[in-house]
């Protein structure tokens, strides 16, 4: 997989540069400190992943991103946590608080390389194919999988994709995350952020701006925010 760096500071690229020579399977194949720069080598070159600042002079890096062509990935680098929950609703696949640790850094790696290879299958007949009460049928990678609502612990949109995550097994397939969203029991399940749907009857704990679901660390959408506080936390607690 290659990827670029776009960040206004050298000191900055140096660092994810870094990142990326001790990471297998990952190729830096430009930097650029700004916009301007990036756009015209993207129009030129196929890009697997981006690593952006958001920070930058002129365009920032959220902006910026709304532009990036549809199969190039983008991971936020920044120096501040409050940009989180703005990252998701433009696609970002994750979001790296400067100094990066190269663990963390890999994390997101990982996660970008499974969407790369995603976008190189054949998707174009995955959907679902029955719902009832209790489960869908999805099908996907040539297989019809048989998903129990109980079983999901969250939904990931990502551009035209769904990633169904359960305990052991993800299951994607061809849909957006609005569609799939109109069809789930909304009794435990509701939206959080534009990427993100959730199981509530799995959530370990939440603060603010994320819920932790095991390893798992969900952003919260500005937009949802207030909802999923006031409908499934608050009401919930009063009523126990």
């Amino acid at each position: 997989m290659n990827c670029i760096i776009v960040d206004d500071e050298p000191l900055a690229r140096k660092a994810i540069q870094k990142l990326v020579s001790q990471t297998e399977n990952l190729e830096s194949i430009a930097s650029f400190n700004g916009a301007d720069a990036t756009r015209e080598f993207l129009a030129k070159n196929a890009v697997d992943l981006v690593f952006l600042d958001i920070q930058m002079p002129g365009v920032n890096g959220i902006e910026f991103a709304r532009t990036i062509p549809k199969k190039t990935l983008v991971v936020f680098t920044t120096a501040f946590h409050e940009f989180a929950s703005e990252s998701y609703e433009v696609d970002a696949i994750d979001y790296l608080i400067k100094p990066v640790k190269l663990e963390r850094f890999q994390k997101a790696v990982e996660k970008a390389q499974t969407y790369c290879k995603l976008f190189h299958n054949d998707y174009t007949n995955s959907n679902i194919e029955n719902i009832t009460d209790d489960y869908i049928f999805v099908k996907a990678d040539r297989r019809m999988f048989k998903v129990h609502f109980s079983d999901i612990l969250f939904i990931e949109g990502l551009k035209d994709y769904v990633v169904i995550y359960l305990e052991n097994q993800k299951v994607i397939t061809l849909m957006n995350i609005k569609t799939i969203n109109d069809l789930l029991p909304k009794n435990f399940f509701v939206r959080v952020s534009k990427s993100y749907i959730i199981n509530v009857n799995k959530i370990d704990s939440v603060d603010n701006n994320t819920i932790y679901m095991g390893k798992n660390e969900i952003p919260i959408g500005n937009i949802y925010r207030d909802f999923f506080f006031n409908e499934f936390i608050t009401k919930k607690i009063l009523n126990k």
